[in-house]
């Protein structure tokens, strides 16, 4: 969680449009340029004022610093407040400063300006450190403000770079928050606008003040927390999906006993001795049970976790501005089949699958049912019960508290212990992994569901119409699943490490 924020003052804090442009026009005009369009001047909002000169007017080193000289000659006494806050701004700072936020600003601006503008605005009293450029043209790149202002902040101890937020409206921004290491912030609302913060593949981007308050103000919540009371958070939810998946199930078991004492026949659902008195349930009435369980469970926990589902939707959400590329799709779909295909053949091959009694019950279980019905239940009801459960609300709340690495482990292994049997275990562990990387890397608990119905569904046809599949196969085939599995999540890592 963050502690530490650094705030972008140009296009994040403050629009200082007129001030800035009006400035860089008077400069132009000692040049003898004309510019009457304040709009084409945007771009001078942000980097430094020399490099902008030199970049979009030719300027030579000279020329750009003798225009900045110029720019100040206006800037200095009337630019300067030729400048508004926006809207929300004040209240957002209070509230992260009452919150035990430590705030600063870090801005390409020479700081003696910065200090007058937040003084202007009062809203100075809420920065413990204020680190600008030097008026003689030094520190302006973005990584050294950076830099200095997280060396300001910790005061000579080391800089604890997983606790800190770089805010701001452009790619400078970015990239000097990457150059230190540092995760970044993006507001849309200034000038760099949304392609650029993706271009530059800002971590999180926001729309708004009032999206960037709710973002950052969730620490604040989330540090107010005990480890007990975070703990309950995620293990509660899980308890009470298991418990009312269980009662759901066992109440449309009575249900179905009920029915199948009132009639006759209809020996799809019930088993009848040979004087047709009812002994017992078949399989087929055993995946609409469990389907009624899922869907009672699933309801219960989307009820009472819903503050945890809407908080992790929306951390991936600005975490995935970007649509991801057709072709990472396809690179989840063969890794999807590779890890299924290679993960059960491995399991059959090496006999793994021979030593719990209670998979080879439930495996007989499951293909029992009638396909129409065990299609349904098992590759969409389950999929979407399981994915809520243990990837919205249990990785959701664990990349919260500990980092997105150790949140896949403790999420899937506990995934695996939920399935109550060693294979099954194993399997769901490692699964568990592939789904929560899946939801992590694309932002979106449909790209872990359709891996999982994926997977699900792979495995049922196994079952239904490939059971000698594994001896027939052998250790080839399995390894060459693996190494398709393998080579998918290395193309999809090359592209971007989420870990």
């Amino acid at each position: 969680m963050k502690q530490y924020l650094l705030f972008d003052l140009d296009g994040t804090l403050t629009d200082p449009k007129v001030g800035i442009t009006t400035c860089v026009q008077y400069a132009l005009a000692s040049f003898g340029i004309d510019e009457p369009d304040l709009d084409r001047l945007d771009p001078f909002i942000g980097p430094p004022l020399k490099d902008s000169f030199m970049n979009f007017y030719g300027m030579s080193e000279e020329q750009a610093q003798a225009a900045v000289d110029k720019y100040r000659e206006r800037f200095r006494d009337k630019g300067i407040f030729e400048n508004r806050l926006y809207g929300g701004v004040k209240e957002m700072l209070r509230e992260l400063n009452a919150g035990g936020m430590v705030l600063a600003v870090a801005s390409s601006k020479p700081t003696v300006f910065v200090e007058r503008i937040l003084e202007h605005f009062h809203i100075a009293r809420y920065f413990k450190v204020v680190v600008g450029s030097e008026l003689d043209g030094t520190r302006v790149n973005k990584d050294e403000v950076v830099e200095e202002a997280l060396r300001r902040l910790f005061d000579g101890r080391p800089v604890e770079k997983d606790k800190v937020y770089m805010i701001g409206d452009r790619r400078f921004d970015t990239e000097g928050a990457r150059a230190q290491g540092v995760e970044s912030v993006g507001v849309a609302y200034g000038y760099g606008g949304m392609e650029e913060l993706r271009e530059a593949r800002t971590d999180y981007i926001v729309r708004s003040v009032a999206e960037l308050k709710r973002f950052l103000l969730r620490d604040i919540r989330d540090r107010a927390e005990t480890p007990f009371q975070k703990s309950a958070r995620i293990l509660l939810p899980v308890a009470l999906f298991w418990l009312v998946r269980n009662l759901g199930q066992y109440l449309a078991q009575i249900a179905f006993c009920v029915w199948g004492s009132a009639v006759s026949g209809v020996s799809f659902f019930f088993v009848r001795d040979g004087a047709g008195t009812l002994t017992g349930l078949t399989q087929n009435a055993g995946a609409v049970m469990g389907a009624a369980g899922c869907l009672l469970g699933t309801a219960a926990v989307r009820r009472s976790a819903r503050r945890q589902l809407e908080d992790t939707a929306e951390d991936m959400r600005l975490l995935h501005r970007r649509r991801e590329p057709a072709k990472n799709y396809l690179l989840l779909f063969l890794l999807t089949v590779g890890a299924v295909m290679g993960l059960n053949l491995l399991l059959e091959l090496t006999g793994v699958t021979g030593l719990s009694q209670n998979y080879q019950a439930v495996a007989r279980e499951q293909h029992a049912a009638a396909i129409w019905l065990g299609l349904p239940y098992y590759c969409l009801i389950v999929p979407f019960a399981e994915e809520t459960v243990f990837r919205g609300i249990v990785y959701g709340g664990l990349r919260r508290t500990v980092k997105p690495g150790p949140a896949v482990l403790l999420s899937a292994l506990l995934f695996g212990v939920y399935h109550f049997n060693l294979v099954q275990g194993i399997y769901g562990f490692l699964m568990g992994c592939l789904l929560a990387y899946a939801y992590e890397y694309f932002g979106t608990l449909r790209a872990a569901l359709a891996v999982h119905a994926a997977a699900n569904l792979l495995a049922l046809c196994m079952g239904y119409f490939g059971k000698e599949l594994p001896a027939a196969a052998g250790w080839p085939v399995c390894i060459g699943f693996l190494i398709l599995a393998a080579g998918s999540l290395g193309l999809l890592y090359r592209q971007r490490k989420v870990f």
